[in-house]
């Protein structure tokens, strides 16, 4: 068991941030210590990326850190020290080779979340680091300034004065993420940023989200309304769900939405299930549908023009019969069922609680917390790492390498103040 003079650095959580940094401290000569309250590190880690484990994207610096909106010129300082190319070489170094998808995404070549999660669990124990499981920490002391230790909720305390904070946001309360970091800095004085769920599904109002309930829409324009006023656009995958809307596009701009909800605005989406054809070329192709099969019912035709599920809710809200045989489907009609496809609307009312996000907005303050180090600006020897700072990106492997570089950085600055 741990001793409590032993230890040069203290590590609190050992998702990816922590165990990055507790094996760049160790690494670095420090004695290093990694604390997780769960049964084992890595609990989110495992099921990241679809349990495939998106760890980066090879965009550029500049490219990246847009991902991440107004706060990620906070990373221009970390990626210059740990970016993309140096997680990918850290990972080959470990055995970790990978591979590089459609969208610059990269992933484990030949390995799953899980196995790539103990990879990483057993370099940092190579790294000489002590992990201890089952064990939650209560609070960080600290007097004049500095760190001078942490308390477990078991009553038991340790003497330390570098501790670094990488115990994660406050969603997937199942992996171990509770939002104890924002309380353990919050009462050393750190102001904590309105936490909020991001990368989170949405509810719709009404019932057609339940009626297309598990279809999924490929190649299609998402069109963001907040206020009656076009806010955003993306083109990309969604999915309808038993109580509204998910799936990658849906997910990136969640977190517009969320803030937007939480002001009382009005939020809207229009979905252009044939970006692909303008509203003329669009007419054309109904046109050639509609003389083409002149005695076919109309359900029959929408069939070639969308996936089946989709069929009735279209004739419903488009308000075209769906037994009308085609040649007697009028102008107006026509032009309905275009408008439709060109702009299906659905209202979105609500989201899922932080708990069932993939990851949490807001944070520690990143105007406390040294970008060149990643120490506190108000506590010495206290550092942050990951999730538990004011940073959120959408999916691509951003926010899985702002853990990792945020880590990095974390502890090696933590191991160079006691070098």
């Amino acid at each position: 068991m741990y001793s409590n003079h032993q230890n040069d650095v203290l590590v609190i959580g050992g998702g990816p941030a922590g165990l990055m940094a507790a094996g760049q401290a160790a690494s670095h000569g420090a004695k290093t210590l990694l604390l997780e309250k769960m049964d084992s590190p890595g609990r989110k880690l495992r099921i990241t990326g679809m349990g495939r484990c998106n760890l980066t994207n090879t965009v550029n610096s500049e490219e990246f850190i847009a991902h991440f909106g107004p706060n990620g010129q906070f990373l221009r300082q970390v990626f210059s020290r740990f970016f993309n190319q140096d997680l990918i070489e850290f990972m080959e170094r470990i055995g970790i080779e990978t591979i590089t998808e459609r969208g610059g995404r990269v992933f484990p070549k030949e390995m799953d979340a899980k196995a790539l999660t103990e990879e990483l669990i057993d370099w940092v124990r190579t790294c000489g680091v002590e992990i201890v499981t089952k064990s939650a920490v209560e609070r960080i002391s600290a007097a004049d300034g500095k760190v001078t230790g942490i308390h477990l909720r078991d009553g038991r305390s340790i003497t330390c004065n570098q501790v670094i904070i990488a115990t994660g946001g406050a969603s997937y309360v199942g992996t171990g993420s509770t939002g104890d970091g924002f309380r353990m800095a919050e009462a050393l004085g750190h102001t904590i940023v309105n936490t909020r769920p991001a990368l989170v599904p949405l509810k719709t109002k009404g019932t057609t989200a339940q009626q297309l309930q598990g279809l999924p829409l490929r190649n299609v324009r998402i069109s963001l309304f907040v206020n009656s006023k076009k806010a955003n656009e993306m083109f990309g995958e969604m999915l309808f769900t038993h109580f509204g809307v998910s799936g990658p596009v849906m997910l990136t701009l969640s977190g517009e939405i969320v803030d937007a909800l939480s002001k009382g605005k009005n939020v809207e989406i229009s979905i252009d299930l044939k970006p692909a054809l303008n509203e003329d070329q669009l007419d054309a192709r109904l046109r050639r549908e509609l003389d083409s099969h002149g005695k076919q019912m109309s359900a029959t035709m929408l069939k070639r023009l969308m996936p089946i599920k989709m069929v009735p809710v279209c004739a419903e809200l488009a308000g075209l019969a769906a037994d009308k045989p085609c040649h007697q489907i009028t102008a107006e009609e026509r032009s309905r069922l275009l408008r439709w496809m060109k702009d299906f609307r659905l209202i979105i009312n609500g989201h899922l609680p932080l708990e069932a996000a993939m990851i949490t907005a807001g944070g520690v303050s990143l105007k406390e917390v040294d970008p060149r180090t990643m120490e506190s600006r108000i506590v010495e020897g206290l550092f942050f790492a990951g999730e538990v700072l004011d940073l959120a990106a959408d999916t691509g492997g951003y926010n899985l390498q702002e853990a990792f570089s945020t880590g990095w950085l974390a502890g090696r600055s933590a191991a160079e103040k006691i070098n």
